[in-house]
């Protein structure tokens, strides 16, 4: 099976930063595309960011272009989510998830439905 591990959340002021790690074990050669989403009490999971581990491409929501990015270190089995310019509105939940689906296979990457693999989560709390 496919283990995904988070870490890094906390608490920060509104302006501020943190960067999310998730750690990938077990099968990771089932793992084709790794996002980043976060679940309030009043929202669902929202897509906020993918990779494709293979070429590293990758995919940022609208609603947070230009604050959180996406990277990878292929070696570590890691994947980071830096998120600058915290909002009081970013407090959620955040999850790690991993899919062997490809863009081929009709992969949307940024839909929690296409996920299989799934952290227990970490807390980011924005004041």
């Amino acid at each position: 099976d496919v283990q995904l591990v988070e870490s890094g959340g906390g608490s920060v002021q509104a302006g501020g930063s943190l960067r999310l790690s998730c750690t990938v074990a077990g099968y990771t050669s089932r793992s084709n595309c790794l996002g980043w989403f976060r679940r309030t009490d009043e929202q669902e999971r929202e897509g906020l960011a993918a990779i494709v581990i293979r070429d590293g491409r990758t995919y940022i929501a609208d609603s947070v272009k230009g604050r959180f990015t996406i990277s990878q270190d292929r070696a570590k089995n890691t994947v980071h989510l830096q998120m600058n310019s915290l909002k009081p509105e970013d407090t959620a939940m955040y999850y790690c998830a991993a899919t062997g689906k490809t863009r081929a296979d009709g992969l949307v990457v940024l839909a929690a439905g296409q996920y299989n693999y799934w952290g227990q989560g970490t807390q980011v709390t924005v004041s």
